[in-house]
């Protein structure tokens, strides 16, 4: 279905309306619970917030680099960004079905983990794979945030903030920037005090409603003909293994060396096995990585084949990340 709504520059499809739309309802909530952490929970030290950063870097370096020298001379380069980001929904609602095997900690960890995961590949979009950025609608946005924060020095806080956060999305989404992650601004600037309120308020209609329906939206894929062919190409094998082994290795090392120099330490209830068991569900590209594959190739078939990987590949992830979580992690308690 279409709407006509090129004379404003809003989503003209269902499907634009769901992922640039809904989804920023999904990451206002996952960025109030990323701040409600930093704010008094288990990133509130340095030594806590340093650790799910370093891991995220480490979780797009090492696939990126994987795909890179799988690819290397072939015309499937461009696609180095599909295995490097993190499908929050997705990973999170595994990571739920975990029960006691998935700690508050851990969830928070994979949460910030997914979050600036999601925030790099957004920049790899804008750097590398945006054709176009509109610096005037970018600039809309700076002023924006600017405000927000004067009012926050000043703890102001009402319906103002809503209003701009509908503009700092519009801004977002015009400037060639991902739109979803003004929901993550405007979390920042609420007061602490509110997010519970505003967090249960969400969770209903995030879980029941929005999450589903981006998962039905964002499914439809033409299979091509020879399959087995298809998903055996470098273009495949990268995405496949970047996301499978890429995710995981990338993480532990990460976080091996941070904790190594001891720059930061593991969370609470937290052993290198559950890290491990974080960087296999964090292999749940899905969302980011089919959408920066539409972005990589002009080619359908391509494109076709880098959605279907993308989809294989953070399919095998579940499957591993639950069989890894059953037998090598003990229920814990929060």
């Amino acid at each position: 279905p279409s709407f006509s709504t090129t004379a404003i520059h809003l989503p003209s499809t269902l499907l634009h309306a769901i992922n640039d739309g809904l989804m920023a309802i999904f990451f206002l909530l996952a960025g109030m619970e990323i701040k409600r952490e930093i704010s008094n929970g288990e990133l509130s030290t340095k030594s806590q917030a340093i650790l799910p950063v370093v891991a995220a870097f480490g979780g797009m370096l090492v696939p990126a680099t994987i795909f890179i020298l799988i690819n290397k001379g072939s015309i499937y380069i461009n696609g180095w960004g599909i295995p490097m980001a993190t499908d929050i929904a997705f990973s999170l609602g595994i990571a739920a079905l975990l029960g006691s095997r998935m700690t508050t900690q851990l969830k928070v960890f994979l949460t910030a983990l997914a979050i600036i995961d999601d925030l790099g590949a957004i920049l790899a979009i804008a750097l590398f794979y945006s054709a176009q950025i509109h610096w005037v609608y970018l600039a809309f946005s700076a002023v924006i945030i600017l405000v927000f924060f004067i009012l926050s020095r000043f703890k102001i806080f009402g319906i103002i903030q809503f209003i701009l956060a509908i503009l700092l999305w519009y801004c977002f989404y015009n400037s060639g920037i991902h739109a979803t992650i003004a929901g993550v601004v405007f979390a920042l600037f609420i007061p602490v005090q509110k997010l519970k309120n505003f967090e249960h308020k969400l969770h209903m209609p995030v879980n029941f409603l929005i999450i589903p329906l981006f998962a039905l939206a964002n499914t439809a894929i033409i299979f091509p003909e020879h399959i087995i062919g298809a998903i055996t190409t470098t273009l495949s094998l990268g995405i496949v293994i970047g996301l499978l082994a890429g995710k995981p290795i990338g993480i532990f090392l990460a976080c091996f060396t941070a904790i190594k120099f001891k720059w930061s330490k593991l969370p609470h209830n937290t052993g290198w096995q559950h890290i491990i068991g974080a960087g296999l569900l964090a292999g749940i590209g899905f969302t980011m990585s089919i959408f920066i594959a539409t972005l990589a190739f002009n080619d359908a078939a391509s494109v076709d084949v880098s959605k279907i990987s993308s989809l294989l590949g953070s399919f095998l992830s579940i499957i591993f990340g639950i069989i890894w979580f059953r037998f090598f992690c003990k229920p814990l308690t929060s």
